[in-house]
């Protein structure tokens, strides 16, 4: 098969779906590689090793997605680029169909074969092609926070770890998944006093046994939401709901109560946002103030990181890919967890949870979810 790897354009994106070294795999099992001209730049992969790896340096993206098969992307397909996708196409890369019908609509129009990295999921049930970034983001959140609070970046001018005699920033983290506990990870790290808010009491064992009492467990309930984001100098929206819109925790009429200048960090904007005034932010410009608490809405967190993020994109990705350019669609049929990232296939929508946030029918040609 003739994979495809395209520069992103997504403002501030400098990832890319194949490293070097995922391409060397990608040849050795026979396949041929297109990789638009200067598309790992931004993660410090130069063209020519690229070239070292077999692969063919394609002069734009239309090349590259007129002579390939399968897409590998990192980030959602900007308009442009549903125009250039067909129903020859097998689109792999991160979708966030549930608030974007319009990037829905074009996927449909397209006709490809749409499978979307954060929903497939493994023999437990986790999802394990969302799992690095979420571990780069739920970190990166606390550095960005931490950078927030300072007072000549709008916030209240607190120092994330605290001094001797002086306490630590509280950080309030909404959701104990993989995201949340990077979160707490960190920020326990530097020092500041964090509370998880969760609702599956057995997650919270694991992280009550994980930081042996150094972080705070509470169930999550409306008011313990609100008790704790009112407290908190930070709070960092983590919660998760596998291909649909994230539930609004945090209040317009919360933020009123919450203290001038304290931060909101929304790992979940990709997914809708999990405040009710969040809305997506760039590297470029990561923050505005709603009622005077400041808001960090950075759609694309882990790409301030590329380098890491690209490399631990693609070892979770790969195995995944080798199968999808070895079998096409019948990959699908072999392995019916990557049969459930399916999200849009020639026309219809085939991710349940993604069909029902959209409004749309569902279909399942695998078999996957009955």
């Amino acid at each position: 098969m003739r994979v495809g790897v395209p520069r992103e354009i997504k403002p501030g994106e400098h990832r890319v779906g194949l490293t070097p070294t995922a391409v060397r795999e990608y040849v050795a099992r026979g396949h041929e590689v297109l990789v638009e001209t200067g598309a790992g730049l931004g993660a410090g992969y130069a063209d020519e090793a690229y070239g070292r790896a077999g692969a063919q340096i394609a002069p734009d993206a239309a090349a590259v997605f007129s002579g390939a098969k399968l897409i590998v992307k990192v980030k959602e397909p900007q308009p442009e680029e549903w125009a250039r996708l067909t129903a020859d196409h097998i689109l792999f890369t991160y979708l966030h169909l549930a608030p974007d019908p319009g990037q829905a609509q074009g996927l449909l129009d397209s006709g490809c074969a749409a499978i979307a990295y954060e929903t497939v999921t493994d023999a437990a049930g986790g999802l394990p092609l969302l799992a690095p970034m979420s571990e780069v983001a739920g970190r990166i959140a606390v550095f960005s926070a931490g950078e927030t609070l300072l007072k000549h970046n709008g916030g209240m001018g607190l120092l994330l770890s605290g001094v001797p005699g002086v306490p630590p920033a509280r950080i309030c983290v909404l959701g104990g998944g993989v995201v949340g506990m990077n979160a707490a990870r960190m920020a326990a790290g530097l020092g500041a006093e964090v509370v998880v808010l969760e609702r599956s009491i057995p997650r919270m064992r694991v992280l009550d046994d994980m930081f042996l009492g150094r972080i705070l467990t509470r169930y999550s309930t409306l008011d313990a939401v609100e008790e704790e984001v009112i407290r908190a100098d930070v709070v960092i929206g983590a919660v998760l709901t596998a291909g649909a819109a994230a539930p609004k925790l945090v209040r317009r009429e919360h933020l009123s109560r919450m203290k001038k200048g304290s931060v909101l960090v929304d790992v979940s904007i990709d997914q809708g946002g999990c405040f009710e005034t969040s809305r997506p932010t760039t590297h470029a410009e990561p923050t505005y103030v709603v009622d005077g608490v400041v808001h960090y809405c950075v759609a694309n967190m882990p790409g301030a990181a590329p380098r890491t993020s690209s490399e631990a994109l693609v070892h979770a990705t790969l195995s995944f890919g080798l199968g999808l350019a070895d079998h096409g669609l019948d990959a699908l049929i072999r392995d019916k967890h990557l049969a459930k990232g399916l999200n849009v296939l020639k026309g219809e929508v085939t991710h349940p949870a993604v069909a029902g946030a959209l409004g749309k029918p569902f279909v399942d040609p695998f078999g996957v979810w009955a």
